[in-house]
C-alpha cells in the first residue's frame, strides 16, 4: 500500500498502522529507520540550524551563551568611554574627574578590556554585537596601555633631572636608615591593586592657629611615631583659591610622617569673598605659628620645607620667596600657578574651571582693571638670586595649570642661578595625584622625586 503523506504513524507490534492527520513533507530529513513493513513515514522534523534543541536553548548554560556577548558589550564600551579620557582633555569641570582619574587606574582598565576581549571573541562567529565588541575591546587597551608603555622613559627622565641638578650622588648625603625607608622604584605594580598602606603617624587635628575676619584658621600636625626631632614640611591645599581644607592629602602628610618629618597642614581664607593678598596674609600667619610651636611637636625650624597643590602650591612658592620672612629650605610645587598675567591672557583650551573666571574671583578685579596686582600675585616676577631649591611637578595634559608654566618657571629659576627640579608627566592631568587615585602611575611615580628631593634638602649634614 502507498500513502504519500502521513502524520505520526503508529506501528504496533502485528505490523499494523493508523495514521492521524496530513502535512507537507517540505524541508522533511530523510527517515534512515529500517521499514520492513514499506510504510511510508511522516518526514522528522528539520534540524536546528544552530545545533541546539528547544531544551538547551531554555537551560542555565543555554541562557549564558546567549547573554555572553552582550555583556562582552557593555563592558567593553564601559571600558572604551573610560579609556578614551586619558587623550581627551576634560572640557567641562563636571568631565574633569574623568580625565583625571582615567591615567590613573590604567592597570584596572586593562584588564577589563582584556576581559571584555576574550567574551566578545568566544562568539565573534555567532554574533554581530561580539564583532563590536572586540572592536571596542582593543580599542580600549591601546588607550589603556598608554601610560604604561611611556612610564619607564618618564621614569627614567625624572631620575636624571634629579640627578642633573643635585648631583649624581646627591643620595650619598642621606643618612643611610632613610635611605632604606625610601620606596625602592619609581613604580609598584602591586600598589597599582591594592593602593598604598596606611602609614602610621601621631595625628593632631583641629588646632586653630588664628582667627582672621571672624574667621577660624585651623592646622593639622602629622608627626613621627616615635620621639625625636623632625624636619618640617609645610602643607597647603589647592582648590582655586576658593575651597578645601587643612584636613585634604592626609594619607600623603602620614607618609611624610611616617618617613621622619613633622608636617604641618595649613588653612587660610576663600576667594572670592576675599582676596589677594589675604590668603597670603594667612599663609604668613599660619608660618608664624608653626615657628612658635615647631619643638611641641618635635619639628625642626631650620630645616624646614614648603609643599603645596595647585593654589597651595603658588601659595607655597610666594612664601618661600619672600624675603620678609625666615628662610625655608626648598618648595615643592604641584602643579602651581606661577604667572597670573600670561593666564589670563592666554587662557587654554579647552578650560574646564574658566582660568579667568578663577583669577578674577582671587584678585578681586580683573586684568584689565589692574595689572599691577595680577604681577604681584605671580611667583615668576618675584625669581632672583638665592632662592631654596625647588621641585616643580605638572602634568602634560592638565588644561588648568598648563605644562608650559612648569617649564617658564624652571627656566626662570636656573637662569637666575637657582636649583630647579622639573618633573614632568606627559599622561597626567590637573590634580593627577588626588587621594582616590594617587597609587596611580603619576602619584606613585611624584612620591618617588619628592621624597629623595626633600630627603636631600632636609635631612643632609650640610645644606646649600
Amino acid at each position: 500500500m502507498n500513502v504519500s503523506f502521513l502524520t505520526f504513524p503508529q506501528v504496533f507490534a502485528d505490523g499494523s498502522w493508523r495514521s492521524c492527520t496530513q502535512l507537507s513533507n517540505v524541508g522533511a530529513v530523510t527517515d534512515t529507520r529500517p521499514n520492513l513493513q514499506g510504510i511510508t513515514r511522516a518526514p522528522l522534523p528539520p534540524e536546528d540550524p544552530t545545533g541546539r534543541t528547544t531544551t538547551a536553548r531554555h537551560t542555565a548554560t543555554g541562557r549564558a551563551a546567549r547573554r555572553r556577548p552582550w555583556i562582552a558589550f557593555g563592558l567593553s564600551m564601559a571600558t572604551l568611554f573610560l579609556a578614551v579620557w586619558i587623550v581627551i582633555p576634560a572640557p567641562t569641570r563636571t568631565l574633569l574627574p574623568l580625565s583625571v582619574g582615567a591615567p590613573e587606574i590604567c592597570v584596572w582598565l586593562i584588564l577589563s578590556s582584556t576581559i571584555a576581549m576574550v567574551g566578545a571573541v568566544r562568539t565573534w562567529r555567532v554574533h554581530a554585537v561580539a564583532k563590536v565588541a572586540t572592536v571596542a575591546s582593543v580599542l580600549a587597551l591601546l588607550l589603556a596601555l598608554i601610560p604604561v608603555v611611556r612610564f619607564p622613559s618618564v621614569a627614567s627622565r625624572t631620575i636624571n633631572a634629579l640627578q642633573s641638578t643635585l648631583g649624581v650622588d646627591y643620595l650619598d648625603a642621606v643618612p643611610f636608615d632613610r635611605q632604606l625607608a625610601m620606596r625602592p622604584s619609581p613604580l609598584s605594580f602591586a600598589e597599582l591593586f591594592r593602593g598604598f598602606s596606611k602609614d602610621s603617624a601621631i595625628v593632631s587635628q583641629g588646632i586653630v592657629f588664628a582667627t582672621v575676619a571672624g574667621v577660624k584658621l585651623t592646622g593639622i600636625v602629622y608627626r613621627p611615631p616615635t620621639k625625636g626631632t623632625f624636619p618640617i614640611v609645610v602643607q597647603i591645599y589647592g582648590g582655586a583659591w576658593q575651597r578645601g581644607t587643612a584636613e585634604d592629602f592626609p594619607n600623603f602628610a602620614r607618609f611624610l610622617a611616617a618617613r621622619g618629618y613633622v608636617v604641618f597642614a595649613i588653612d587660610y581664607r576663600h576667594a572670592p569673598q576675599f582676596t589677594f593678598p589675604e590668603q597670603y596674609a594667612d599663609v604668613k600667619t599660619a608660618l608664624a605659628w608653626v615657628r612658635r610651636s615647631a619643638a611641641t611637636f618635635g619639628g625642626d625650624t631650620t630645616r624646614m620645607a614648603m609643599l603645596g597643590r595647585s593654589a597651595g602650591a603658588h601659595l607655597s612658592m610666594m612664601a618661600a620667596y619672600d624675603l620678609t620672612l625666615a628662610p625655608v629650605h626648598a618648595v615643592v610645587s604641584f602643579y602651581g600657578p606661577v604667572d597670573l598675567v600670561e593666564a589670563y591672557v592666554n587662557p587654554p583650551s579647552p578650560d574646564p574651571l574658566n582660568v579667568r573666571d578663577v583669577e578674577t574671583k582671587f584678585i578681586g578685579v580683573p586684568l584689565e582693571q589692574s595689572v599691577e596686582k595680577y604681577q604681584q600675585a605671580s611667583p615668576i616676577n618675584i625669581v632672583r638670586a638665592g632662592l631654596p631649591p625647588t621641585m616643580l611637578i605638572h602634568g602634560g595634559r592638565d588644561n588648568i595649570v598648563e605644562g608650559r608654566f612648569g617649564r617658564m618657571m624652571h627656566d626662570r629659576l636656573r637662569a637666575s642661578g637657582n636649583q630647579s627640579v622639573l618633573i614632568e608627566i606627559p599622561w597626567g592631568d590637573h590634580a593627577f595625584d588626588d587621594e582616590a587615585v594617587s597609587n596611580g602611575p603619576s602619584g606613585q611615580l611624584s612620591r618617588y622625586a619628592v621624597e629623595r628631593f626633600l630627603a636631600w634638602a632636609l635631612t643632609r649634614p650640610t645644606r646649600q
